[in-house]
């Protein structure tokens, strides 16, 4: 289990600090929502989530197959709704691979991202299209 510890600064803003290694995080209410956007705002954290956890899992896969992730990269846009309930309603992924390999592999790390733990948590009403593109 990790402890996140979380104090509301006032206008909006919060810190959170990973108790294990002490490394803060600030975080802002959006533009959209009444706040200045000066830092990721709580549903940026999901969409940040979303993706450093798809590279790193499809890491843990590279390792076993001995294959070079570096310089690998993501981009995940974030699409809120445009009406009441205010929630996300769509993250979409794009996963680039500067190196290639064979398509047996290229599944297993394909499926990894597929399969991450957030992927996992994330509400099924949230769309989630993942491109891939390779070399």
């Amino acid at each position: 289990m990790v402890r996140i510890e979380t104090e509301y600064q006032g206008d909006l803003h919060c810190v959170s600090v990973h108790t294990p290694s002490g490394t803060a995080l600030a975080t802002d209410a959006p533009v959209d929502n009444q706040g200045r956007g000066e830092s990721f705002s709580p549903t940026d954290l999901i969409a940040t989530s979303l993706g450093t956890c798809m590279l790193t899992t499809m890491g843990i896969v590279a390792r076993t197959l001995d294959f070079d992730l570096n310089g690998a990269s993501v981009t995940v846009e974030k699409e809120m709704s445009t009406t009441p309930p205010r929630r996300i309603i769509r993250l979409s992924v794009a996963i680039r691979v500067p190196q290639t390999t064979n398509p047996e592999n290229q599944q297993r790390l394909e499926n990894a991202a597929h399969t991450c733990p957030v992927k996992r948590s994330i509400h099924p009403d949230i769309e989630t299209p993942i491109e891939f593109v390779w070399g």
